[in-house]
């Protein structure tokens, strides 16, 4: 059984349960990494091309939470996850790891 907290049910009476973002970023990973908006997330670590860790503000009580990462147009690989950080990995259709300006990632726990 998870320790996870519901923090509720749908008004339409449906009784699946919801559990909350515990941290998301929107982020322009080109350059120098910039954060446009974000809730519980501290900063944004340029690791080199196509590579980012995400370092939030207060730890996940483990390191078992579930990272959505995403831009219009691609998905991105998640890895390195920690209770404080979680890496970000981007790459073009090609493979080639890619920076890209519009990267936007949520953790769910």
């Amino acid at each position: 059984m998870s320790n996870a907290r519901n923090i509720g049910n749908l008004p339409n009476g449906d009784d699946a349960p919801i559990f909350g973002c515990r941290a998301w970023v929107h982020f322009d990973g080109t350059g120098t990494p910039a954060i446009s908006a974000s809730g519980n997330v501290s900063s944004i670590t340029d690791n080199g091309i196509g590579d980012h860790t995400v370092n939030m503000t207060t730890a996940m009580p483990d390191a078992n939470y579930s990272v959505l990462a995403t831009n219009e147009l691609h998905a991105f690989i998640t890895s390195g996850q920690t209770t404080t950080s979680f890496t970000v990995i981007s790459e073009a259709f090609s493979g080639a790891r890619t920076d890209f300006d519009d990267i936007s990632a949520a953790v769910f726990r």
